[in-house]
Parts: structure tokens; sequence; C-alpha cells
């Protein structure tokens, strides 16, 4: 049977080239908001952090109407740390929309995603967007395309992909570069002509493969996948089953079943071969899982999605100040919600560690760990997180590292200063063009020696230089490197900050403290710029004496303090700090509190 009144399309592309706006226009001019509806940009960013970013981080589905044909559109991210999020959803499309900035062309998250896709034999529309921006170079960016998917090994099929050429913004397409679209009729036409429609056995028995999983109080556990074969009806009776695992099929009830609707879900008591559904009732269901008819158990066989690159170990707050803000503050909490987050998140791993309070955690970069630390303070946990280290490999007896192919836009004028630093952090220079007015540089450099850069890289290019890196793969170890050239600034007693310690100390370095901020001895409160840590004391006063009185001051004038983000504080951390975290407070920390132990410690090292 073909289902000719349905099509699976997900929206692939880098960070920034327009995929959730392109979405918002699909939604709108598919039927799905009243004319008069009020309406926000980006609707399909719904998480907090996803709105304050600007950036999508869960796949979400969502689906529209053209011509009596729903079309089911699967909205994912683009930055390379949620890449497992991509893997994971393109088992339930038959085609994908590629996004492709008309100004960026191809970037690195572009590769990485349509190579999954065409591993996948999934037919591609290419979508040439933005081609409105003053500095668009449409024909490069064809040439751009047609060169990556001869480079990724593309079929003489999908060597022919259509292209459309768009501006999301405004909801207009067309189908030559040299013509601007009134509306978004050609994109919806090249879908139902080019996307193919599900085909499959409806009179068979059911098979589903689970792609995602979402949580709700009342129900549980909510399974998000396509049905490959077969019917699935409320209150039926399903084996649920795992192609990479030896267990029995567990048996469970279907209690409710959705269909996704615009941005709704609406209840149906049955749905069939090629619809994407959302189910509850199986508890204990994780992505990855087959839902299968209990006289046919077959399962199917899940996308192996690529390994986390990078760990962090996770502990529980131990510093003088935990327990103040937290509600969440002890080991078992903490195991708890990072194995939760397991079963949400297919390319994080969490591993017990060496003590009962800590946890490896890996992840795919910096960008994944942290908005897992932040959505966590945000839920009243407490922790303590380590620097962040690369996971080394061994193959064929030789030690490997995980590399990382990065992309950089520069100004003219800026690329002398990128080329230096990033060759003296062992990168290989793969080439340089001029794209327009600005300089693109693409290196391969060791995932490892990119901590702690892109704040300097941004500070080189007076804010103006765009980054980007995705993992390439494992190469031999490259050798030790120094990365940070300064020290900490250390306060040697607890107490409370004042402007007259303060103003003794700043021409230390850069402080991170400001005026009455509560600290503790072994906390990190500014920067040296010298490598090295140097103890002192931020919450020293003014005594009274006989002459004067300690209010009676001279106008102190201090430097304004650096206020750190979180990533900014993971990419400062040295290898005997910490990040202490709670839901109102980022601070860093020395791992030994105590100044005469700490020093005892680090002279120990250095012999």
């Amino acid at each position: 049977m073909i289902r000719n009144d349905l099509r699976n399309i997900a929206i692939i592309a880098h960070v920034d080239h327009g995929k959730t706006t392109l979405v918002d226009e699909m939604l709108k001019q598919g039927g799905i908001f009243r004319e008069n509806q009020a309406t926000e940009d980006r609707v399909m960013d719904s998480d907090a952090i996803e709105k304050e970013r600007g950036i999508t981080i869960l796949a979400k589905n969502t689906a529209a109407h053209y011509k009596d044909v729903k079309i089911n559109i699967i909205d994912t991210p683009g930055h390379a740390d949620f890449g497992g999020e991509v893997e994971r959803i393109l088992k339930m499309v038959s085609g994908v929309l590629l996004l492709v900035d008309a100004a960026e062309g191809p970037m690195p998250q572009t590769r990485f995603v349509l190579q999954k896709a065409l591993e996948l034999k999934h037919k591609v529309i290419v979508v040439v967007n933005k081609v409105d921006k003053p500095d668009a170079r449409i024909n490069e960016v064809i040439d751009e395309v047609l060169e990556l998917l001869i480079d990724l090994d593309a079929t003489d099929e999908q060597l022919d992909s259509p292209m459309i050429f768009a501006c999301g913004r405004d909801g207009t397409a067309s189908l030559s570069p040299d013509e601007k679209g009134t509306d978004l009729k050609c994109l919806f036409d090249t879908i139902l002509e080019y996307i193919p429609a599900p085909e499959g056995e409806v009179d068979q028995p059911l098979q589903m493969l689970v792609s995602s999983i979402d949580y709700n109080e009342y129900v549980g556990r909510i399974g998000i996948g396509r049905i490959e074969r077969g019917e699935l009806k409320v209150g039926q009776e399903v084996a649920i089953t795992n192609f990479h695992s030896d267990e029995a099929p567990k048996r469970t009830r279907i209690v409710s079943l959705y269909q996704i609707d615009g941005l709704q879900r609406i209840p149906v008591e049955t749905a069939k071969m090629g619809d994407i559904v959302c189910f509850s009732g199986a508890g204990d269901v994780t992505i990855g899982d087959t839902v299968c008819a209990v006289d046919c158990v077959e399962p199917l066989e899940f996308v192996k999605v690529s390994e986390p690159t990078l760990e962090m170990t996770f502990s529980v707050n131990d510093s003088p100040f935990a327990g103040r803000e937290g509600k969440f503050v002890t080991s078992r909490q903490l195991r708890e919600r990072l194995y939760k987050e397991l079963l949400r998140d297919v390319s994080l791993r969490v591993s017990d560690g060496e003590t009962t309070d800590c946890f490896k955690v890996a992840g795919r970069g910096e960008m994944h760990l942290s908005i897992l630390i932040e959505n966590m303070r945000r839920e009243g946990y407490e922790l303590t997180c380590s620097m962040p280290r690369v996971l080394y490999k061994e193959i064929d007896g030789q030690l490997c590292e995980p590399m990382e192919r990065v992309t950089i836009d520069v100004p003219e004028g800026s690329e002398g200063t990128v080329i230096m630093k990033l060759g003296a952090r062992k990168g290989d220079l793969l080439e340089m063009n001029l794209h327009g007015s600005r300089m693109r540089i693409e290196y391969i450099i060791p995932a490892r020696c990119l901590f702690g850069y892109r704040s300097e890289f941004l500070t080189d290019t007076r804010g103006e230089g765009i980054i980007n890196s995705v993992f390439d793969g494992y190469q031999p170890y490259r050798g030790d490197i120094t990365l940070r050239y300064t020290g900490s600034l250390v306060a040697s007693e607890a107490g409370e900050t004042t402007s007259y310690g303060l103003y003794q100390t700043q021409d230390r370095g850069q402080m991170f403290v400001g005026v009455q901020t509560p600290v503790y001895e072994g906390m990190i409160v500014g920067e040296s710029p010298k490598i090295g840590d140097i103890a002192l004391n931020p919450c020293k006063k003014k005594h009274l004496t006989s002459i004067r009185s300690s209010g009676a001051d001279e106008a102190l004038i201090l430097t304004p303090h650096k206020q750190m983000s979180l990533e900014e504080a993971i990419e400062f951390l040295a290898e005997d700090e910490l990040m202490e975290v709670t839901p109102k407070s980022i601070r860093l920390r020395k791992a030994i509190l105590d100044t005469p132990t700490r020093l005892k410690a680090q002279a120990k090292l250095k012999k």
C-alpha cells in the first residue's frame, strides 16, 4: 500500500541557516494557524534555553497540510554537539530538506547531516535560503553544494536533487535564483512530487521503531516513532523488544495514542503504516526499541549513533556554600537525574565514578554538556564539575585522539592572528578561500586544543569572527601542549569582599567578583596574567586607627569585574580546579580548598 495522503520529511542544516524560521512559514501557509492568530517567532523552539540562545536543541515534530496531503515535518538542531538528535530521527522520514545559507554556503554540520541522510538513501531537496541577503553568493553556493554531494559519494539520482531558492523569513520560494517567489507553493509542490509517500503493508503484523521519547507527569513516558508496518490501536496489547538486546520481549498495553497536527497532539483511536504517532502505556520504553504485534516479534535495527568525544566528572557539591540554594544536593538525586537524561539523549553516556559521589558524563562537546548542566541548575540541582577531558582510543596499538574539522569566517586582516594561534595549537590548515569580503579558513585540529580558544578567538577578531567545528574522526595523538598561559587568583580567607580588599588586589589581574560577594578559602576570585596561582585576600578591611576612622577612606576606583558565563567557566578550568554550579551561582574553586594543603600538593607534583 502507498499512502499518497502523507509525506514525512526532516529539515536539516548548519546552525543559524534558518530551519526553524522556515518551519514557521510552512505552518502558517499550511493552514495550521487562523488568519488573525497571534504567533511567536521560531514557534518550534519551545524550551526556555532555546528561546534565550536562539538555537534548536531538541528535534521536534509538527505537521502542515497542502492539497489534502499531511506533511509531517521534523525540525532538527543545527549545532554539531546535538548531532545525535539528527541521527536518531532520520529513521522516521523518507526525505530531507537540506537548507544552505546563500552567503555562507555548506558548513561543517551541513556535511555531517547530509552524509547521514545519504547513508540512509533518503531523497534530498536542496533549499538555498536567505537569498535576499546583500552578500548572497547563490551561483557559487550551488556549485559548492554539488561539490559536497560528489565528495560524499551521492548517487546519480541524489546529484540531480531539485533546488529551491527561498527566503524563509518572508515565506517565499521559487525554482529560479533570478526570480523572487510570492509564497511557498513551489516548495510544497516539490515535496509532494519528489519525496516518496510511505509504502508498506497495512494488513501485516504491527512493527514500529521508537525514535524519540517524551515525558508527561500524568501518563509517564511517551514513545514517538513511525509505524513501519500494520496498524496500532488504543487498548492493543503489544510486545516491546530491542534489536541490540538479548532480553525477552516485554508485553504492555497501549493506553493512549496521538497524532501530531501543527503544534498539537490529537488523540486518535487507530493509526496505520506511515503515520508518526505518540503513545503511552509502556513505562520503560526507550529510544531504539521496536513495538511489535505479540504474535510476530521482529525487532528493527536502530541507527548507530556516533560516540561521544568529551567527558566531565559531575560530583556532589562539597563546598562551604553547599546546600544554600539547591533543592537536590545528594548523590542519589544526582545519579537519578543523570540516568534519566540517558533515556532521552542517545548521544550521552553516564557511568559511575571512582567514588559513590561522582559520575563520569560523556557528550559530543562543551555545549552539549553545558546545556545539560544549565538544565539541571534550573531544576534546582547543585553539583560540582571538573574540566572537560577528551576520550582517547587505542587503534591498531596506537593511542589516538578525536579531531575536529574547524571552519572559520573572519574579516580580512584578522586571518594572520587566527592562523598563528591555531598553528600553535597543533592545527593543520586544509584550505583558505575568500568568500565575499570575508576569509574562510578550514583546519583539522585536536579537540582538546580547542578548549578555551573560542573566547580568545572573539577577542582576536573583534567579535566579528564566526567559528564552527564538527567531529572529523580519530588520528594519532599529537603530543602534549600548554593551552592555558594564565593563572588563578585564589581567596586565602573566607568572608565578604570589600571595596578596600578588591582595590588592594585588582592590580594582580582580572577579578571575577564584585563588592559584598561571599567567598570562601580556595575559591577562584580572578585571573592572573601569568602562569601560576596567587593567593590573596579580597575580604581585607581597613581598620580604625588613632588618626582616622575605617570609614573615612580615599575614593577607591574599582575596575569592573568579569561576570563568567557557564561556557566561559568551563573553558577557564584547569586540571586542579572545579566549577561549583547552583541554581543562582556559578563559582570556580580549587579542588583542594585549604591553602597550605594545596601548596604542598602542588610542590609534590613539581617534584
